[in-house]
Order: structure tokens, then sequence, then C-alpha cells
């Protein structure tokens, strides 16, 4: 009898596989790969072959996690050979899942180009089945995807290929990379959602660089600084970012931590790195407890070797992850623990960090030879990059030390008329009670005698600097239905640079409590000259402040309308709510008797 040989039977079945119901052979090639490496496709071709993906595999499934602002579905694979396309199927399966997500700066899209083929390879090509027994993956291909067809060929200016790309920021003009804590972006709400309903045990970014010339194709970036877990920070250091490193070298792309030079442009001034903030993906994971790797290839790379470099990071992640998903799910369930007690709140938590100028280490850094020329246009210095390859030893300035920290109450208590904070922290999922009654008690909170607006909107907001935070205790008249969020829950760190107002990302930082620094009711002259000389006789403290007030400012002064305010200010009919933080603190030591009314996720 005559038998097919079974390497015959293997090209039948993969031909067949890849065969549309209508008899066509399915093109399996992406933009990327028939534009010999020179292009990226567009929106609608990027989703039709995410679709095509899902149609042709059984573990593949395509989703939308939400919508812009312009109608657009953001798109969104999950891949799994157990068919795992739940993130309760995921959880029950105890399988670890990896988020990975490609043009949030859409005119970045080496990590989409990556991914696709990636995908393509692993569940349709059959390629390394063995990486993928104990990983769900979800991948995001265009997170911004207003900005991504916003589509030309003069995106990115500092950025050698693809041919055209997408812009930077949303069809509203914000950096999806900057809203990761305000929320303002719909789509940030959506990804928002799909992160704490998923809760992803790693999570991965990938970006284009800006800034100076050298040799690495690719650079990363991790949170081993910081609030990150000490157990979590370990694994990353001494044993995910080695087998990277040497994976990356095997496949000859060597790659280097993220860097900024201390002088931009120079690397000769030394190399600096610091704590991620919360407002970018990489410092939010890591406020979650989970490890975030940055993905930045260089900018000025040929965009085959970009792609075909995030490729193998990509390949890597997974692969490790897969290997050592029992070990990663152990750290981040006792970061979570941790978070989450009694204990963790005892300890003084930092808000702001700042780079020791005083801690370095010398490294070898591969760069490119350049020279410091004089512009004959501006007449200040600019930076030349040659082609010829430079090996500097520099040193390595990335010892952070906490510059500001607090110590966490037991729950903070937020009055239920901001509805627009609690809407963010509904997006953020963070847990909180309602208290069913009034209650009237001694509170701690903060005031703040002197405050400072940008002189420019930062995205889509002015922000607020705090030139002084006054700590007080303050009687506070807590209404029925005012918001009550522990500290003792996993987002703990969250909270804490939500609510803290010193830290840079919290809510007051960003103007959501602009409106608590606005006089609204004045004292007409008239009214306040009699007023004003009773003030002055019957107490002396005033008199005293005013009398040397009048002597040291001289515009004040001049200024009938400022000496009128200011007597007022210091009558009983002065609101005394102004320049104090509407959220107050409840400490160990004084527990209030109340109800609650609670509510969950």
């Amino acid at each position: 009898m005559f038998r097919i040989p079974r390497f015959l039977l293997s090209l039948i079945g993969l031909f067949l596989f890849n065969l549309h119901a209508d008899g066509q052979l399915i093109d399996w090639q992406t933009r990327f790969e028939k534009s010999n490496f020179l292009e990226t496709p567009r929106y609608d071709e990027t989703v039709r072959y995410c679709k095509q993906l899902a149609y042709n595999s059984d573990f593949i499934h395509y989703s939308s996690f939400g919508t812009s602002p312009q109608g657009r579905e953001l798109p969104l694979l999950i891949l799994s050979k157990d068919k795992l396309f739940t993130p309760e199927q995921a959880r029950a399966s105890q399988k670890a899942v990896i988020l990975i997500q490609a043009a949030i700066h859409a005119g970045e899209p080496d990590g989409k180009d990556a991914g696709l083929m990636l995908f393509r390879d692993l569940f349709i090509d059959g390629q390394s089945p063995e990486i993928l027994e104990h990983v769900v993956i979800l991948f995001i291909p265009i997170f911004n995807v207003d900005g991504h067809e916003i589509w030309s060929q003069y995106s990115r200016i500092n950025q050698n290929g693809p041919v055209e790309s997408g812009w930077r920021a949303t069809a509203q003009n914000l950096n999806l990379n900057r809203d990761y804590m305000k929320a303002d972006a719909p789509e940030m709400r959506a990804w928002l959602n799909l992160f704490h309903t998923w809760l992803p045990d790693f999570f991965v970014d990938c970006h284009t660089t800006d800034g100076a010339d050298y040799q690495y194709e690719i650079t990363y970036g991790m949170e081993t600084h910081g609030t990150m877990d000490a157990a979590l920070n370990q694994w990353q250091v001494e044993e995910f970012i080695p087998s990277m490193t040497k994976y990356m070298d095997r496949q000859q792309m060597p790659i280097f931590p993220y860097i900024q030079f201390r002088r931009w442009h120079d690397p000769r001034s030394g190399l600096r790195s610091g704590v991620a903030s919360p407002i970018t993906s990489t410092g939010y994971v890591a406020l979650m407890n989970r490890p975030a790797l940055l993905i930045e290839t260089h900018m000025l790379k040929p965009y085959k070797n970009r792609v075909f470099s995030t490729y193998q990071m990509l390949k890597f992640t997974i692969s490790y992850v897969n290997e050592n998903y029992l070990e990663l799910q152990s750290h981040i369930a006792r970061a979570e623990k941790n978070t989450a007690s009694k204990s963790f709140r005892r300890k003084s938590f930092p808000l702001k960090y700042a780079i020791s100028p005083k801690d370095s280490t010398m490294i070898e850094f591969k760069g490119i030879e350049y020279e410091i020329l004089t512009s004959e246009i501006t007449g200040h210095p600019w930076f030349k990059y040659g082609h010829e390859k430079a090996n500097f030893t520099l040193p390595f300035f990335n010892v952070s030390e906490p510059e500001i920290s607090v110590k966490l109450p037991e729950a903070y208590f937020l009055p239920r008329e901001w509805i627009d904070v609690i809407e963010v922290l509904d997006a953020h999922h963070i847990q909180y009670s309602y208290l069913e009654e009034t209650i009237n008690q001694d509170y701690e909170s903060y005031e703040f005698p002197e405050v400072e607006w940008g002189k420019r909107p930062f995205e889509g907001r002015i922000q607020l600097s705090l030139k002084q935070v006054k700590p007080i205790e303050d009687i506070r008249v807590l209404q029925q239905g005012t918001l009550i969020i522990p500290i003792e829950q996993p987002r703990a760190k969250l909270i804490a640079y939500l609510l803290e107002p010193q830290s840079e990302s919290s809510f007051i930082a960003w103007g959501f409590f602009n409106s608590i620094f606005e006089q609204k009711e004045y004292a007409e002259t008239y009214v306040i000259e009699k007023m004003a000389k009773d003030l002055l006789r019957d107490k002396p403290k005033v008199k005293e402040e005013f009398e040397r007030k009048m002597k040291e400012e001289p515009e004040f002064a001049q200024n009938h309308y400022a000496i009128t305010n200011w007597l007022y200010q210091h009558t009983p009919y002065y609101d005394t709510r102004i320049n104090k933080y509407p959220v107050c603190k409840l400490s160990n030591l004084k527990k209030p008797e109340y109800k609650i009314k609670p509510i969950s996720f």
C-alpha cells in the first residue's frame, strides 16, 4: 500500500489550515515584512490581521477593551493554549498573566509589528509551544488608536523609520503615558479597568527612545528602586535581568538599562537612572506590586533592527515567565499581603525620591564618538555624533533616596461631593465604604498657606505646586455618605500617592481640588471700617501683625483692597475652609464610632 510520507502530510495540513473558507490561501505576512521592513500597518489593517489570527486559531481571542473618543475600538488579543479567555478562567488555572502593550505613543509602533509576528509564529506556525504552557498573554497592538491615525511621514523627527506612522498623543492631545494616575483619557480609564480586572503578573510596555546616540539597538527599564517590594526587586535584579541580558547577547543584540545622561546628549557627563513616576506605565504597575518591563528601542537604528530586537525581548519574557511563573506569583502574593497589612502603614512611606549625587558605580558604556560644536544659528553648544564606535567608562548614578515621606493613616475620609475624584478612585478599583451617619470629630488634615500654579497647562491641566504643607488637627463634620478609604488593601501605595498632597502625582497636584483656594465672600469697605477698629483694639496680636505688615510690605500698605481683605480674614465671617484639604485622615489612636456601608468591586 502506498503511504504518504509524514513530512508531506504535515505540509498538506499546514496548507489546508492556511486556507480561507473560500479556498483562498491566507497571506500571513505582515505589512512590516511585505514592505522590506520599512512600513507599519494602519489601524484598520492591524485590526483585520488580529481578527485573522483569532479566526484561524482556537487559542486566540479577539476583543475590544474600550472605545476611543473618536469611536475606535481599543483592540485586544487574548492568547492561551488552554483557551482561557476570561480573568476568572486565568485565575482558576493559576497560570501567569502577561500584559504586553504597544503604541501607547503611536509614532513608536515597534512593539505592534513585533507582537503581530511573534503571535503568528507561536500560535499559527506552532513555533516554541513549550513557552506557552503556563501563561495567558494579553496583547494590545495599539493603545493610542486615535493618535495612531494622525498618520504622517513627519510624525517623529528624531526617528529612523517606519516610512509613516502615527502621533505621540491622543486625539485630545493627551500623552497616555502621563495619564495613569489622573486618568483623564477615556482610553486610560478603559486600560485601568482591563488591568485591575485581570491583574496581570507581568507587564511590558514597548517604546522607542529620544535622546543621544549609542551602539545599543534596544534598552530596558525596570522599577528596581522606590517602593517596589524587596523580594520582587531581588527577583528582577538577580534573576530576570541577568537572564534577559544573556539571552539577548546570544541573539547578538546587546542591551543596556534605559538611562539619561546627567547633561542632555553628553555621555561623558555620566549616566543616571531613578524611580519611575506612577504617572507612567512602569511606575504605576510597580505600585501594584508587579514587575514592569519598559522596552526602548533606539530611535536612530533601522526600523527592521528595532522590531526584531523587540521581538526577541518579548519572546524571552514570555519564555522566562512561563518557566518561573510559580516563583513570580509567590513573590506577588507576599507583596500584596504585606501591602495590605497593618505593619505596612506603621512604616514611613516615601512619596518622592531623589537620585543621590554622591553614590555612583563605574560601568562600561558602548557609545558613539561625538564632538561638541557651537551652533552657527543659536550660538549654543550642540552635539554632533559620528559613525565610529566608542566605549566609555562612565559613572552611573542609580541610587535613589527618599526625599519626602509620610506616616500613613488607618483610613482617609473623602467628602461625597468630590465626584470627579471618586470617579477616578473607581477607575483604579480602589475599595472604600460609606458613612451611614453624620459624625463630628477632630481629624488630622493639611493646610496650604502658600501655593503656586503652573503658567502653562501640562497634559490638559494646570498643575499645582505646594510651597508649604502644614499638618493640622481640625474639627470636621463628616456627612452621611462620606467615603472611608482604608489603607489595609493591596492598593495602599496607590491610595497614598493619590491622596497624600506632597505626592507629585496626587489629586491636589493635578488640580482636582483647585476650588478650595478660591475666596467666595468679601467685605465691603464701609462694613469693615468700624469692625476693623474693634478688631485692632480687642486683639493685640492681630494689631501687632497688622502694623508689622503695613511697615514691611509697601505694596500691601498701598493697596486699599488688600488691607480691607486682610482685616476681613481676621473676622468670624471669613471662610475657615479656604486653603484646607477636604480630605482628612484617621490615625490609629483616634478611631471614632461610626457605621459604614461597604462597597466592593
